[in-house]
């Protein structure tokens, strides 16, 4: 299988001097749900605007679906229908009048029909859950509102990749619930890519198929979410912590000698290693 995004020696340095990225090089696949981990100050949101072409790295190669990415205003204008991001504060992507404005903004810029504008509008308003928010003014959404919008609007685009900064930053989690079932929606029935920075670390082993860990602007690792919490110190050492499910497993067996194999970092993982100790008993 071809990769849908192809990067090598990726680096970026913003105009007061700071090296944010420092040669990455990454490949993500069709049809999967990739995980960035890192600390503050990592360089997750700046490799993101990179990918989404906002800013202008310097790079051995840029590919997106087997096409190279030049930074031209031509192949950026192709680069921005095909990769969607959306901003871990929605307040700065949403400034029309209405919810149904705001999400019909992006497919009116692509010279389409109004018939097809209005039905692109209408299936990412299904996908999001926001149909009966439509005539809403958008200063007056809840926060959880505003995300669900913000992505309806990259979603009318119909991009191939969707990018998402913090994605469950400031959602109560009934908001969190309702924000993953859209994201695994996106992938199970539209086969979207989707690519997510956060700190929230419970939700990783649940939602990502692959994950990417930054530190200091490189790419220090990578593996399935199985594969990187099965590294508990070096997780630590780069200003993370385990899964919750994970960490519990780690005490029982340092400290009560369960004889647990691998890192079960899910509820169902974590009752069958619990399960099988008691059988062995």
């Amino acid at each position: 299988m071809e990769p849908i995004v192809k990067v090598k020696g990726l680096s970026y340095t913003y105009p007061d001097g700071t090296k944010a990225l420092n040669n990455v090089g990454l490949e993500i696949f069709p049809s999967n749900t990739i995980a960035f981990l890192g600390g503050n100050g990592a360089g997750k949101s700046t490799l993101f605007k990179c990918l989404n072409g906002i800013l202008k790295p310097t790079c051995d190669l840029y590919q997106f679906q087997g096409e190279e990415v030049d930074y031209s205003k031509k192949s950026i204008a192709k680069l921005r229908e095909s990769v969607g991001i959306v901003f871990q504060d929605p307040d700065i992507q949403l400034f029309s009048a209405n919810v149904y404005q705001d999400i019909s903004f992006g497919p009116m810029n692509m010279y389409l029909t109004n018939d097809e504008v209005r039905a692109r509008v209408e299936r990412a308003m299904k996908a999001t859950g926001v149909e009966e928010l439509k005539d809403r003014p958008t200063h007056f959404l809840s926060h959880g509102q505003k995300k669900r919008v913000a992505i309806a609007g990259v979603l009318a685009m119909e991009p191939k990749l969707i990018i998402l900064d913090e994605p469950t930053a400031g959602l109560d989690p009934k908001g969190v619930s309702e924000l993953l079932n859209i994201l695994k929606t996106l992938k199970e029935e539209l086969n979207m890519v989707i690519l997510i920075a956060t700190h929230d670390i419970d939700i990783v082993p649940l939602y990502a198929d692959y994950c990417y860990v930054m530190d200091e602007g490189k790419l220090v690792f990578s593996g399935s979410p199985e594969e990187i919490f099965k590294e508990p110190e070096r997780i630590r050492s780069l200003s993370l912590r385990l899964p919750r499910i994970a960490h519990l497993m780690e005490i029982l067996k340092k400290e009560d000698g369960l004889d647990i194999e691998g890192m079960p970092s899910t509820i169902s993982e974590a009752r069958k290693e619990i399960l099988k100790n008691e059988k062995r008993d």
